[in-house]
C-alpha cells in the first residue's frame, strides 16, 4: 500500500467508530483524509470517482465495525501451492 494510501487507512481505523455510525453498511472512499463519497458497492465507488479522480490516490473501505472488515492490500511474489 503507498504511503498515501496507507494515511487514509490509518485515517479509517482512527475514525472507524463515528464514520460507521455515518456509513454502516456503504463503501465510503477517502482521499485526502476525508470521506469524498459513500457507495452501495466497492465497484460502484471506484467507478463513480475515477470520474475526477486519479485510480490509486484513493481509498475506498466497506464501512463495518471490527477488524476483520479493513480493506487488505497485498503485492507479492509468492506464490502458495
Amino acid at each position: 500500500m503507498g504511503e498515501n494510501l496507507q494515511k487514509e487507512f490509518e485515517y479509517y481505523i482512527q475514525n472507524q467508530g463515528w464514520l460507521v455510525s455515518k456509513y454502516r453498511g456503504r463503501h465510503i472512499v477517502i482521499k485526502g483524509q476525508a470521506v469524498i463519497g459513500d457507495y452501495d458497492s466497492d465497484m460502484e465507488a471506484i467507478e463513480e470517482t475515477v470520474k475526477h479522480h486519479e485510480l490509486g490516490s484513493f481509498f475506498v473501505q466497506k464501512c463495518e465495525p471490527g477488524e476483520e472488515n479493513y480493506t487488505h492490500t497485498f503485492h507479492s511474489r509468492v506464490s502458495f501451492a
